[in-house]
């Protein structure tokens, strides 16, 4: 993981268009930071990346125990053990942040099933080593095109689900919600299953805390939002609340966030793209 950390640094100069656009990205969410202050975010989101890799690379000789050692876990009794207990299913959102791809291991780890919404990989070969890593222990992914109706089944049931909340939406996937004070079109695909289930929104961040020398999920209390008569406005307001954790995260801990994709790509119709 040290190496993959050094790497990654290492190797931040050497893609000129991913470096422009995480500059560009911080001077739209935090323009108020010094030249300097940005470059050290830059590096330490390609450090984040290189230790999750390192990090990664050892998955195939994990077993449980080994997930419950290295991985720390806060607010399973306080906020997960409850929300899970309510027989409604648990809706987990996080982003591109720290290490999300532990998610597919821990349930097992600690005796539940997973079912993650993924993007698959165009690379058949690719996508199938990298799905065998999050199925190691059982989790299920799901293709981003997979019905609806299955994913409703599954909290239906009191299952669990994760999705990530945090990139740039397309016009017809997303909302348009401040992310950085700036409006940025987010999946609004988390607040229609969480309205028609009535499911838990539950956040969960996995942040490298570097005192502890070990990654540590974060559980936090529910996202409280109202079903009402008017559905969009209702998709609007829980997103806008999952978008402001997700934020709060960032800007507590900006080295860890993936600021190499265009984030506020998509823009409200007849505005000029920031890129």
């Amino acid at each position: 993981m040290a190496i993959g950390r050094g790497i990654g640094k290492a190797v931040s100069r050497l893609i000129p268009r991913l470096r422009r656009t995480a500059e560009r990205n911080i001077e739209i969410a935090m323009p108020e930071l010094p030249k300097q202050r940005r470059r050290e975010i830059i590096a330490g989101t390609y450090g984040s990346l290189g230790r999750q890799m390192g990090f990664i690379a050892h998955f195939p000789h994990f077993n449980p125990e080994d997930i419950r050692e290295l991985v720390e876990v806060v607010g399973k009794k306080e906020n997960f053990d409850p929300a899970f207990e309510k027989g409604r299913g648990v809706l987990f959102f996080t982003g591109h942040f720290g290490s999300w791809e532990v998610f597919p291991l821990l349930p097992a780890a600690f005796g539940y099933e997973m079912n993650i919404l993924v993007r698959r990989i165009d690379n058949p070969l690719v996508e199938a080593f990298v799905d065998s890593l999050r199925t190691k222990f059982g989790a299920v992914t799901l293709g981003k095109r997979q019905s609806g109706r299955r994913l409703y089944k599954i909290l239906e049931k009191g299952g669990l689900l994760g999705i990530l909340a945090d990139l740039n939406a397309q016009h017809r996937d997303g909302v348009f919600v401040d992310f950085f004070g700036v409006p940025a079109s987010t999946t609004k695909s988390i607040a229609k299953i969480a309205l028609k289930t009535g499911t838990v929104v539950l956040p969960a961040f996995a942040v490298w805390e570097e005192e502890k020398d070990r990654y540590v999920v974060y559980l936090e209390p529910p996202i409280e939002y109202e079903i009402t008569e008017d559905r969009e406005k209702d998709i609007l307001e829980l997103t806008r609340k999952i978008t402001e954790t997700v934020e709060r995260y960032v800007r507590k801990y900006p080295e860890q966030w993936l600021w190499i994709h265009k984030r506020w790509n998509t823009r409200p119709e007849g505005e000029e793209g920031l890129y």
